[in-house]
């Protein structure tokens, strides 16, 4: 038991460390955070701005195609957990699997929360700026509960990091390219499959740009995030 508690506790690099009073904890703040991830993307996408960078592609294909846009995100997730384990090879940590579980509540929950929204269709552009930033500080809440308890990371995150270790770049760097990817190839869809942009724009780009900083405003002030911090054992 207790290896196997020393296994599932690593870190995101894969050290170990963690003891098992704290480890049920984590893992339950990390996927609260996943839920709370998927609600704001969900408010971002009702405000009909247009969807987060992460999402681009999987809406984009949603808006096209019968499978749903928490379906699509879970396939395009799956890829990036293959593309990790071909990447890294043996450097791949066997915890990062969780990821699997990870995608499949996340991707499950933006379906969930976009059935919740149904009612969300704001009218004018105050009301769509309104919910489009209401998404953001949501999302950015959902980021920082994530990431403090330090355990596994999400596909996305991780198969950027595999590029930038790979590639020998700067995590930022790969991360600003990957997301720039993201949006392109998520425009393209949306010209050949509607002949214009279809649930991208000003909204993709705002959310690019403000998440971040938000999400870094959170770690600082709220309390909460600072206690599920508290859960990580020093190294």
């Amino acid at each position: 038991m207790s290896e196997l508690v020393a296994k599932l506790g690593w870190d995101a690099d894969g050290r170990e460390g963690l003891r098992e009073a704290h480890l049920i904890p984590r893992y339950l703040c990390f996927f609260a955070g996943l839920l709370i991830n998927s609600f704001g993307i969900a408010f971002i996408t009702k405000a009909a701005l247009g969807t987060s960078p992460v999402s681009s592609i999987p809406y984009v294909l949603a808006l096209e195609f019968a499978p749903s846009f928490g379906v699509f995100t879970f396939v395009l997730n799956s890829v990036y957990i293959i593309v990790q384990v071909a990447l890294l090879r043996r450097d791949f940590q066997p915890v990062q699997l969780l990821q699997i579980l990870a995608n499949l509540a996340f991707s499950a929950f933006i379906d969930v929360s976009m059935g919740l929204l149904w009612w969300l269709e704001p009218q004018g552009l105050l009301a769509e700026a309104g919910s489009l930033a209401l998404g953001c500080c949501i999302l950015a809440f959902g980021l920082a509960v994530e990431v403090a308890p330090n355990v596994i990371v999400v596909p996305g995150e991780g198969v950027v990091r595999a590029v930038a270790s790979k590639v020998g770049r700067p995590f930022g760097t790969c991360k600003l390219c990957f997301d720039t990817t993201l949006v392109v190839v998520a425009c393209c869809l949306s010209f050949a499959f509607f002949g214009g942009l279809n649930g991208l724009g000003v909204g993709t780009i705002v959310s690019a740009l403000v998440v971040g900083p938000i999400c870094n405003l959170i770690n600082a002030r709220v309390p909460l995030v600072e206690k599920i911090r508290g859960l990580v054992p020093a190294a």
